[in-house]
C-alpha cells in the first residue's frame, strides 16, 4: 500500500510529471525516427510541445537534478526531432 502512495505522490509531482512528459516524447522521437511518416512526426511534435509545458511548470517548483536531467533530455530530442523535417 505505501508503493502505491508513493507512485501516487510522484505523479503529481511537477518534476516527475516533467520526467514522464520528457520520458514520452523521446519514445514518440524515436518512433518517428524509425518510421519517418507524416503522422508520426506530428505525433512527436505534439509530445515535445506537452513535454515542453510540463519542464517549464515545473521550474517554479523546484530546484532538483532531475528537472536538470528532464531539461537536457528535452533539449536532445528536440534537436533529433528537428532533424527529421
Amino acid at each position: 500500500m505505501a508503493e502505491l502512495k508513493e507512485s501516487s505522490l510522484q505523479s503529481q509531482n511537477p518534476v516527475s510529471q516533467a520526467q514522464q512528459s520528457v520520458e514520452k516524447l523521446r519514445h514518440a522521437v524515436n518512433q518517428a525516427q524509425t518510421h519517418p511518416t507524416e503522422q508520426m512526426i506530428e505525433q512527436a511534435e505534439n509530445a515535445l510541445g506537452k513535454a515542453e509545458r510540463s519542464v517549464e511548470q515545473a521550474k517554479g517548483h523546484t530546484h532538483n537534478n532531475g528537472l536538470e536531467l528532464a531539461q537536457q533530455t528535452l533539449a536532445e530530442e528536440k534537436e533529433d526531432l528537428q532533424s527529421l523535417q
